[in-house]
């Protein structure tokens, strides 16, 4: 699995206990209690997704592309079912998913990439951005935290206590200054120091307040007077604890910002793993990262393989 080794693998699946219980051991109770193949057994499976928060459309999705399999090979054992589940799950992450691509490279043709980091507060964004920093800091990268989100009086000193546990610089300005402002002044200096990659904080504002929404636009057009091609990357974070209401806050974030991944925390205290599926799916947008655990290094590189053996539990 490239560079998913057997220790990262065990840690995803203790993250995933409640998801594969709550999903996987639902369907696969479904799959003993009959032998034969009928629509009552197709069903229940697609009810037992749709329960694990899988998303009515996804769940609709996997069952039909089943459907087509079993009739088309004439399958008719129940058992047959089992690999059939895990391939239409893991063919729902075949749009950019990491797979054996270095996880934490970054391209030679810019410097610093810019990664910025958005989503409403309590999802998780700053643990995502302090185990960011560290996991392209053990890469070997030179690492810069530019700490946008000046309305939160807490969130400057949280994004600090995170650069000194990933070993990388934070640069910031006083409390109410303009975000975009400091995102301009971080580059500027990132660029001048050549740095590798600089990680972008911005408020974790409510999806629903346009004007604030307007705030991660300036952030960008600001960015491009230095770089043109700055963001690089835009990450959503959101809390796979929400479920259904992660692809809620997914669609109106990427109304407004060109979001280009999708990092999912908590999936370690949480029954809702599901969503991961539905979100990757729906939004036609990767998973880039997963949250785990609450260590630093528990934010993992996006893996379908692994995700999909994790889930499965063999």
């Amino acid at each position: 699995m490239g560079f998913f080794d057997a220790f990262k693998l065990s840690r995803l699946k203790e993250g995933l206990a409640k998801t594969r219980d709550n999903i996987i051991g639902k369907v696969q109770k479904i799959l003993t209690s009959k032998t034969k193949i009928d629509e009552e057994v197709l069903q229940s499976i697609e009810e037992a997704l749709i329960a694990g928060d899988v998303g009515v459309e996804t769940s609709m999705k996997i069952l039909e592309r089943i459907r087509e399999r079993v009739k088309k090979k004439g399958y008719q054992e129940t058992s047959q079912l089992d690999s059939l589940i895990r391939e239409e799950i893991q063919s729902l992450f075949m749009n950019g998913a990491t797979t054996d691509e270095e996880p934490f490279a970054v391209p030679s043709n810019h410097k610093p990439h810019v990664i910025m980091i958005v989503g409403v507060n309590g999802v998780g964004k700053t643990t995502t951005i302090g185990k960011l920093a560290y996991n392209y800091n053990n890469a070997g990268k030179n690492v810069v935290i530019a700490a946008a989100d000046t309305f939160r009086a807490a969130a400057n000193e949280q994004l600090e206590i995170w650069a000194k546990r990933a070993g990388v610089a934070i640069i910031q300005q006083q409390h109410g200054a303009d975000p975009a402002s400091v995102a301009f002044d971080a580059l500027k200096s990132a660029q001048s120091q050549n740095v590798d990659v600089m990680i972008i904080d911005t408020a974790g504002r409510l999806h629903t307040k346009v004007n604030l929404m307007e705030e991660l636009k300036k952030i960008s057009r600001v960015l491009q007077k230095l770089d043109a091609s700055a963001p690089h990357e835009v990450y959503l974070v959101l809390d796979a604890t929400t479920g259904q209401n992660a692809i809620q806050q997914a669609k109106q974030f990427s109304a407004v910002a060109a979001v280009t991944g999708l990092v999912l925390t908590k999936l370690d205290g949480t029954a809702k793993g599901g969503v991961v599926l539905g979100i990757s799916q729906e939004m036609n947008l990767p998973v880039k990262y997963i949250g785990v655990g609450e260590r630093i290094d528990d934010l993992q590189p996006f893996n379908r393989k692994a995700f999909v053996e994790a889930l499965f539990g063999k």
